[in-house]
Parts: structure tokens; C-alpha cells; sequence
């Protein structure tokens, strides 16, 4: 009589394989990623086509050529995607469930239709439901070739038969491989599906793009290594409550990481955002003490935030710092830094810190602003209108640059802002017309320079 086989345990993350449970993995020591699933059976053939023999060739001898690019149709989609859709190119978009990928994607494929081929998979919704969508869009007279289905080996033939031009897979989670005994979503289904159809769209030159789910940590769902399979990886950011979106590039072969598209969400559809910084900035009628504009860089893109601060007598033992959209632990050096050299004690004081419009800023150039805008609140004075900053502050009190300093003023120029107060060595060789420049190098500097102007 044959052994039963006995489970095994693969970690969601790493794609490690345990024989026993235990609460952290044992390969990448992430904590409560075990999951259970039934161990699969060798095969001789599974793999022949996705290693095929290729020679040996000297690098110098290989012809480099640039990969040419076509247009999504929506020119924020483009952006992020640095330029536009590759053929052959691989592109995972992960996103909170309602955000808008199926929206966004169903869009561009139907304005894609006039002029390429293309093909809507979907193993989550029917025929109908989507039909409904396109029609809510107003793109239900788009030419777009439609199948229902989670079963690999029947889309990888229709993908071999159609050969569209633009292909999306809707999503990754839901297909399954008859090769493997596991469920849809499991680790190793993840894993071979995205593989397979990886090789069919660089064998055939389709443009492939898959939707994934996200964890509720707001990672990609299921092993790290799908990640690194694709060519580009995209999260799709936003508040439901709040009509705009944000598309963000974590990974991409063919232009630049963390480039940022903006939309809105409409009743038909998502809308590029062509000024997204009109929506990072508050509208107020009067000057209000604790607000300063900065200019941070998203990518290749120089974007203006509003940061505000808020400072407050402390009525508890230890004064609160609460940070939203900015780096916590960063706050509590800059007010160490903000004591030590300037002589501004705040802690005594609760100190509220937010970046308007949603916005995450993981810069360091973000530091300047943020001080100011303390010390605006703390001494309850409005800065002077129409100043806008950006600079680094390290540990000793000096203002650091930033990077791409002439792109954030001609930026900030573009939008009105008459007053710079930026870093000494980002100083432009050339003037700014309409703005002008103030060069600091440390914060008590920087004060002086505020309280001058005020």
C-alpha cells in the first residue's frame, strides 16, 4: 500500500519550501508566510520550451537596437510606463480592490482597439459584466476580443492563435495550470502561470499585462518572485473616499522607477491629471501660519505640496509627534536638529505634521519645508506668499541639495511662486524669470532669511 504524501509548506514570499509549520519562514525569516499546499509531481516536459539552447555570442558582436514603443492612448499611463507600451513587454499592475485597474485597463484597450488587436481576459467577471462596464465607460463599440477564462493552457492557445497585439490577464490569482495539483492563487500556480505566459508573450511579441491582487499590507499577493519575472511593476495607489489615483512604477526595465501618473475618477472612467500639483496645494483666502510648498520630485516629474504643521502646548508627560505622508522617525531628528542649532525648542509642544492631497514623500528634501512650516505654526506667523522651498538638513544644521534643483524651480516658476528659498549649491547659473532666488546653507540661516522677508 503507497504512503500518502505527505503536505508540504511554501512561503508566499521567498517560495521556500518547509516540511513542517512554523511561524517564520525559515529561508527569508519572514514571520506567519507558511502555506500549506500539496507537493507536486516531477515532470520531464514541463520546462523544455522555457530553457531553450541558445549560443554563446561576444557582447561587442550583438547588434543593440532601441525597443520601439507604441502609445496606451492615455498619456499618464504612458508616462509611468516610460514612453509607452513594448512589444513583447510584461507589465504586472497590483492595486486595493475598487481602486480602478479593470477601469483603467478596459480603457486603453478599447482605445487601442482602432487601430491594433487586442484581447480582454477575465477570469473574475463574465462577458456580461463587462460589457455592462464598457458600456458605463462609452466604449461598448470598441472592436475588442473578449474570453471568460481561468484554464492556462486554453489562453496561452487562444494568445498562440489571435496573436494580438495587446493582451490582459485579469487577473493572475484567478488562472491555474492543469500541470499542477495545487488550488488558483496558491504559490506555485502564481508562480508557473505568470512563467508560461511570460515565455508566450516574449516568443510571439505581445504586450502583456497582468493584474494582481494585494495583500492587506499593500503588497502583490503571492511570491516575491512574480515580481521579478515581469518587466515592470506597477501599484496602483489612492484613497477610495477621494476621486484622484495615483499609479506608481516600482520596477521597470525599459524607463524609470518611481515615476508617478495622477488621475480622477469620473463616471466615465479614469482621466489623466495634467497638473497634478493643483491638487497637492490647499486653496486659502488669507495666509495661515504652518503651511509651506515645497517641490519634491516624483520620478522625472517635479511636483508642488503643500506641507502643514501644527504645534501645540503638550498636556501630557510626553509631547506627541504624528507624521502623515512623511517619514515619522525623520520628524523627531528635525525638531533634535531644529533645537540644537537654531535654538526653537518644541518639546514640550505636540507636533502635527501632514502632506496635503494624500501624497507620500519619501525624500529627504522634504526636511526644510517641514521645518519652516514648524516654526511658522510655533510662532503662529503666516510665511511670506508665493515662497515655495526644498532642502535636505543634516545632523550638524547644514542644508544639503537636491537632486534635479532646476527642474523643481522652473517648476515652482510655471506655477507663480515668486520667492525660492533653496540650498546654496543648488544656487541656477542662469536667472529664473519672475522668481527670485534665496541661498541658504544652514537652518538658523534659513530663519533669519524668513524673518527678514516677513
Amino acid at each position: 500500500m503507497a504512503k500518502p504524501t505527505k503536505n508540504q509548506y511554501v512561503c508566499s514570499d521567498c517560495g521556500g519550501v518547509s516540511a513542517k509549520w512554523s511561524g517564520q519562514c525559515p529561508n527569508c525569516q519572514s514571520w506567519n508566510t507558511l502555506i500549506e499546499t500539496a507537493p507536486e509531481k516531477a515532470s520531464s516536459n514541463r520546462f523544455s520550451a522555457l530553457a531553450p539552447t541558445a549560443p554563446v555570442q561576444a557582447l561587442s558582436e550583438i547588434h543593440a537596437q532601441d525597443v520601439p514603443r507604441f502609445s496606451s492612448e492615455l498619456p499618464e499611463f504612458d508616462r509611468v510606463l516610460g514612453g509607452g507600451l513594448v512589444s513583447g513587454g510584461v507589465i504586472l499592475i497590483g492595486g486595493d480592490p475598487g481602486i480602478g485597474k479593470s477601469t483603467l485597463l478596459l480603457q486603453s484597450l478599447a482605445m487601442l482597439s482602432k487601430t491594433r488587436s487586442v484581447l480582454y481576459v477575465s477570469g473574475e467577471e463574465s462577458g456580461a459584466q463587462i460589457a455592462l462596464r464598457a458600456q458605463r465607460l462609452d466604449v461598448s463599440d470598441a472592436h475588442m476580443q473578449f474570453q471568460a477564462e481561468i484554464n492556462l493552457d486554453s489562453i496561452i492557445n487562444t494568445l498562440m492563435q489571435l496573436k494580438p497585439d495587446v493582451a490582459v490577464i485579469d487577473s493572475i490569482q484567478t488562472m491555474y495550470s492543469g500541470e499542477l495539483s495545487s488550488a488558483p492563487g496558491s504559490v506555485a500556480q502564481v508562480r508557473e502561470c505568470a512563467a508560461q505566459l511570460t515565455r508566450v508573450a516574449k516568443a510571439t511579441g505581445i504586450t502583456l499585462i497582468m493584474v494582481g491582487h494585494v495583500t492587506k499590507e499593500g503588497s502583490l499577493a503571492g511570491p516575491r518572485v512574480l515580481e521579478h519575472i515581469v518587466d515592470t511593476v506597477l501599484y496602483f495607489e489612492g484613497d477610495t473616499q477621494s476621486s484622484f489615483r495615483l499609479i506608481r512604477a516600482f520596477k521597470n526595465r525599459f524607463g524609470a522607477v518611481n515615476e508617478l501618473g495622477v488621475f480622477a475618477m469620473t463616471e466615465k472612467g479614469l482621466k489623466g491629471v495634467t497638473n497634478p500639483s493643483a491638487i497637492f496645494l490647499s486653496q486659502h483666502n488669507d495666509d495661515v501660519a504652518g503651511s509651506c510648498v515645497m517641490v519634491t520630485q516624483e520620478g522625472t516629474r517635479p511636483l508642488l505640496v503643500e506641507i502643514q504643521a501644527l504645534v501645540d502646548a503638550s498636556h501630557a508627560p510626553n509631547a506627541r509627534r504624528l507624521s502623515v505622508g512623511l517619514e515619522q522617525n525623520r520628524l523627531a531628528m528635525l525638531l533634535a536638529v531644529l533645537h540644537r542649532h537654531a535654538g526653537v525648542a518644541c518639546f514640550d509642544q505636540d507636533v502635527f505634521i501632514n502632506a496635503v492631497g494624500g501624497v507620500k514623500i519619501t525624500e529627504p528634501a522634504a526636511d526644510l519645508a517641514v521645518l519652516l512650516a514648524i516654526v511658522s505654526s510655533l510662532r503662529n506667523k503666516p510665511l511670506p506668499k508665493g515662497l515655495v522651498v526644498f532642502g535636505e538638513i543634516g545632523l550638524a544644521g547644514e542644508v544639503r541639495p537636491a537632486p534635479r534643483g532646476q527642474e523643481r524651480l522652473k517648476e515652482a516658476a510655471k506655477l507663480g511662486f515668486t520667492y525660492a528659498l533653496i540650498p546654496k549649491a543648488n544656487a541656477p547659473k542662469q536667472k529664473i524669470e519672475g522668481m527670485k532666488i534665496i541661498v541658504v546653507e544652514r537652518i538658523e540661516q534659513a530663519l533669519a532669511k524668513i524673518r527678514e522677508m516677513a
